[in-house]
């Protein structure tokens, strides 16, 4: 798996790349080193045994870069990592994910901070837009706003339930004059939307007219059933729109407001990756036999590297406005 190194310490004819730094005696590339490997990217940081491991940088050939901890050749532990669109990523990582707690700035500026799970926004989380100065503080489930929550305004704030991004069912505004505006949202078509297929609005057409007596045991129930299964993020909603439709006006009283967002109950999770280079290295190594030595040189920007849906003119990040 590694070339024999030559006099000079530097592999010769190796098609991982060139090599200078610290080996074992197996010749192994084994403490600090450098990398450069044949597609223009290059490493700089730990080694343990032929593997990342440890802390390092790692410069990919397009401009996107991560630097943190690693184990066993993937990102684990804490690190950041700049995407070659002016993004960045600076939180937790686990098995070469998004996983636990990280903050994510966007090239518009705006700002995410809170749990991740396999590259998603999942758990408890703020997301701040900075053109309306707006943020959202919630409950997110598989990179949708699904849950309670609240939309914090400069000088009111929404406190609601969401569904698949949109606010949905029962909710109030609190306002700076200690007044309270009781309601719920409905969703509706959108009549300026014209590639809506049917079966996406269907059941918004069937949506029982008391929408406002929803956010019940069952509705969370339904979001439960989302997290469990933990695939991909569940498709949002084209052609529709949250319609506030008011109640009533009462005077500010904490008792009355919908529940506040607790964190998700997540499954346990076991970490099989030794944080130390020692004797159970090797063990360990038949979990990720499928990681090819020195994998990240294989990335070629694409994915979680080089799609980001949240932009600016995404619907799913437009903040929807009391009518």
């Amino acid at each position: 798996m590694i070339g024999d190194p030559g006099e000079d310490g530097e592999d010769k004819g190796n098609p991982l790349g060139e090599y200078e730094g610290e080996r074992n005696e197996q010749g192994e590339r084994h403490g600090q080193g450098k990398a450069i490997l044949p597609n223009g990217d290059f490493y700089i940081g730990n080694y343990c045994k032929g593997l990342r491991h440890g802390k390092g940088l790692y410069v990919f050939r397009n401009g996107a870069r991560y630097d943190g901890e690693w184990r066993l050749n993937v990102k684990h532990g804490q690190g950041t990592f700049w995407y070659p669109d002016g993004t960045r990523y600076e939180g937790e990582w686990k098995r070469d994910t998004k996983y636990g707690f990280g903050s994510y700035y966007y090239s518009n500026q705006d700002l995410y901070e809170g749990s991740w799970k396999k590259n998603l926004r999942h758990g408890l989380g703020t997301y701040f837009y900075a053109s309306t100065g707006t943020k959202f503080m919630g409950t997110w489930i598989k990179d949708r706003m699904q849950g309670f929550g609240q939309l914090v305004y400069p000088r009111h704030r929404y406190h609601g339930f969401w569904q698949l991004n949109l606010p949905y069912g029962r909710g109030c505004f609190t306002f700076e004059n200690d007044c309270m505006l009781h309601g719920y949202y409905t969703h509706i078509r959108d009549p300026e939307y014209d590639n809506v297929e049917n079966q996406e609005v269907n059941e918004f057409d069937r949506m029982p007219k008391d929408a406002e007596d929803m956010n019940t045991k069952e509705d969370i129930n339904k979001a439960e059933k989302i997290q469990n299964n933990f695939e991909s993020p569940p498709p949002l909603k084209k052609g529709v729109l949250s319609l506030w439709r008011v109640r009533h006006v009462t005077r500010y009283n904490p008792d009355l407001l919908p529940p506040e967002p607790i964190p998700l109950q997540e499954e346990a999770s076991v970490d099989s990756i030794p944080d130390k280079c020692n004797d159970d290295f090797d063990a360990v190594q038949e979990d990720l036999e499928k990681l090819e030595y020195l994998q990240c040189s294989e990335y070629e920007y694409t994915g979680e590297y080089g799609e980001h849906e949240y932009q600016e003119d995404d619907e799913e990040d437009k903040i929807p406005r009391p009518v």
